[in-house]
């Protein structure tokens, strides 16, 4: 006799998603913030990549049309990112819509990467403002692209204290 709920190989695989395992095949849900705190790929593509690319969730949950490459640092799990006050990122929370798609690698210009950024490791995330970080952040920034500091070091500095751009903290769903 059959129990209804006898563990088979076929079941485990189905729920588990350890065909795709065994196929050498991430599921989706194992690079994905709603599986639970930030994974061993998510923490080696934030170590390692210099850029992150950010689409704000629309209120359905659906991702913006917005995926734009940015600069960003950690703090802890958290990633911060500055852009100027008017970009959609930043409207974006100012509108409530405080949920964002994260995907950390590095694929250049995400227009013209043909979306092999939505190939690295991804998570959702919380956006708020955080007016409360800027030193420490122009610090971290500073440390991670010396090259470029020289010019950016001053324009972000000058943006966060004038209002023209904003400090965003992206918080993991699940952190």
């Amino acid at each position: 006799m059959k129990h209804e709920h006898t563990f088979t190989r076929r079941r485990f695989i189905h729920t588990t998603g350890a065909g795709m395992l065994l196929a050498g095949l991430a599921p989706a849900s194992l690079l994905r913030a709603d599986a639970g705190p930030l994974g061993d790929a998510h923490r080696k593509a934030i170590a390692e990549s210099p850029l992150a690319y950010v689409s704000p969730l629309r209120s359905d949950g659906a991702e913006s049309t917005c995926h734009g490459e940015v600069w960003f640092v950690p703090d802890g799990d958290d990633l911060l990112v500055v852009t100027a006050v008017d970009r959609w990122k930043a409207v974006a929370i100012q509108k409530g819509l405080s949920r964002a798609r994260i995907w950390v690698g590095n694929h250049g210009v995400w227009t013209t990467s043909d979306g092999a950024y939505k190939t690295s490791p991804t998570f959702e995330a919380t956006a708020r403002v955080d007016g409360d970080a800027h030193a420490h952040a122009l610090e971290k920034f500073g440390a991670k692209y010396p090259a470029e500091w020289a010019k950016w070091g001053p324009r972000f500095e000058e943006g966060l204290s004038s209002g023209k751009r904003v400090l965003l903290r992206y918080t993991p769903a699940g952190a």
